[in-house]
């Protein structure tokens, strides 16, 4: 049951990198007026687990903080990752 612990890590490290690293690209091409990443598809990566990595890099690099469905939003999510992986340890510790 220490594997699931494990790969739910790799994946939380994952997809954060990910979607900090798509929070500074978007920046960036903002920044340059090229396309932009849409802000679901944004806001979908964090659901999905990486919507810690993408707070602080969009706090890190001022990009989207007016947003209230982002300043709002992935703290939220952020919440519900951590109800899941402490549901996810309580299981295992049984």
């Amino acid at each position: 049951m220490k594997t699931i612990i494990a790969v739910t890590a790799i994946y939380y490290v994952f997809v954060n990198l990910l979607s900090a690293l798509l929070a500074y690209s978007d920046k960036r091409k903002a920044v340059k007026g090229k396309w932009r990443i849409p802000e679901n598809t944004l806001l979908l990566i964090g659901l999905i687990g990486g919507a810690a990595g993408e707070y602080v890099m969009m706090k890190k690099i001022h990009h989207k903080t007016q947003h209230a469905k982002f300043m709002i939003g992935l703290p939220l999510e952020f919440t519900l990752h951590i109800i899941i992986i402490a549901l996810i340890i309580a299981k295992v510790a049984n």
